[in-house]
């Protein structure tokens, strides 16, 4: 069974008083801000004071940046119920969001204040943060959810990796596509779980009839088998043996997105959007294992990855428990179905890009306008709640 958070007495900012707040609000805002940056960067308009170059700036404050504030958000908001342990709130919530602020600003000045300490600066937050989760996990004896922590703990290695990589080589390959990977295993772990479990509670409630098969083996299998076959491609991201493996993970995560009846959650989009979210970890191996092949180009694969399941995933997340863990009836409101169309158009127009070379520039423009209305539209929509000011969302009944 799930434990129950225990509460306690807290009397500050509402903002600190849970770790989805802060961080599910300013992780959206940086999302916005990064990719605003980063066309002018990508068309040689803007130049930042980073030690990394243009696009290893990019990747790394996507995937090293804005990714683990989200993350975090939702491991601090559900570790209490797994562990029924106080949640993390007050000083040492606020000690953790300036910490990660404090290396978006480093690793956009290292070029001033030098690499190593950018990277000190920057890897204290994710090391941070997995010492804190994982003491959490062992002292409510949860043990089951260390493979979560272990998964944050890769994202963590990897972003040492970025910082020893982009230095000694100039780029950073190799940690780029250990971050990649623990997302996704993150993603499938986690969505193998909250996915299921959402979908039968509402299918139960209000549409008997077929569920989700619960998990089993065959998850198990699949996780493992994604695991290995994203370690080959991370050390060898090109040739057949690659492209075969990540072929058939993408085939084997379709199979398990079929068996949990989303064709069946059309009327809740709060659920629905969690199905469309996951369906890109299938296509991101699918187009990964092409461009492994030499069919297509590299990154079609990587931005379904990033842009589909990443981005959908973590707005369907920070929607779903943002209303929940305000009280909020889990109603898609029309702002926040908006927020969802703009997402996935964003997912599909920046792997359109990789695509389609000869319409690039122009998917590139409408990808980056798509995302960014998706994150501020969840800012500016979600932000009085997540502020404390509870400002009715209307529901789109």
């Amino acid at each position: 069974m799930t434990a129950i958070a225990r509460l306690k007495a807290y009397g500050g900012p509402v903002l600190l008083s849970y770790g989805f707040r802060p961080f599910f609000l300013f992780g959206a805002l940086y999302a916005g801000l990064a990719v605003l940056a980063w066309l002018p960067m990508f068309n040689g308009r803007l130049e930042l004071w980073t030690a990394f170059g243009p696009v290893d700036w990019h990747v790394h404050e996507m995937l090293y940046g804005f990714l683990p504030a989200v993350i975090t958000g939702f491991l601090l908001t559900a570790i209490p119920n797994w562990t029924g342990r106080l949640p993390i709130q007050g000083k040492p919530l606020l000690a953790l969001v300036v910490l990660w602020l404090a290396g978006r600003v480093a690793v956009t000045f290292s070029a001033e204040i030098g690499w190593l300490a950018a990277a000190v600066i920057d890897v204290s937050f994710l090391a941070l943060v997995v010492a804190a989760t994982a003491r959490e996990v062992v002292a409510g004896s949860n043990w089951r959810n260390l493979k979560v922590v272990g998964m944050v703990a890769l994202l963590l290695a990897g972003n040492i990796a970025f910082h020893v990589e982009a230095y000694v080589r100039g780029s950073a390959e190799y940690a780029t596509r250990i971050g990649i990977a623990a997302t996704v295993l993150l993603i499938a772990v986690i969505g193998g779980r909250i996915i299921p479990s959402f979908t039968r509670n509402w299918l139960a409630r209000e549409n008997p009839g077929r569920l989700p098969i619960p998990f089993a083996r065959f998850d198990v299998a699949v996780i493992l088998f994604s695991a290995v076959t994203l370690a080959l491609w991370g050390v060898q991201p090109f040739g057949q043996t690659s492209a075969a493996a990540l072929a058939v993970a993408g085939m084997l995560h379709l199979a398990r997105l079929l068996r949990w009846a989303g064709d069946r959650t059309v009327r809740d989009r709060l659920v629905l959007i969690l199905h469309v979210g996951y369906l890109f970890v299938p296509v991101g191996f699918l187009l990964t294992g092409a461009g492994a092949a030499g069919f297509i180009t590299a990154d079609a694969g990587i931005h379904a990855w990033m842009v589909g399941a990443a981005g959908i995933m973590t707005l369907a997340v920070m929607t779903r428990a943002s209303l929940g863990h305000t009280g909020k009836a889990l109603i898609a409101s029309r702002a926040t179905q908006a927020i969802y169309a703009a997402i996935v158009f964003a997912a599909l127009a920046r792997t359109g890009a990789s695509l389609e070379p000869e319409r690039e520039l122009r998917l590139l423009d409408l990808a980056a306008f798509a995302w960014c209305a998706a994150f501020f539209g969840f800012a500016a929509s979600f932000g009085p709640l997540l502020l404390g000011k509870q400002r009715r969302i209307r529901s789109a009944e």
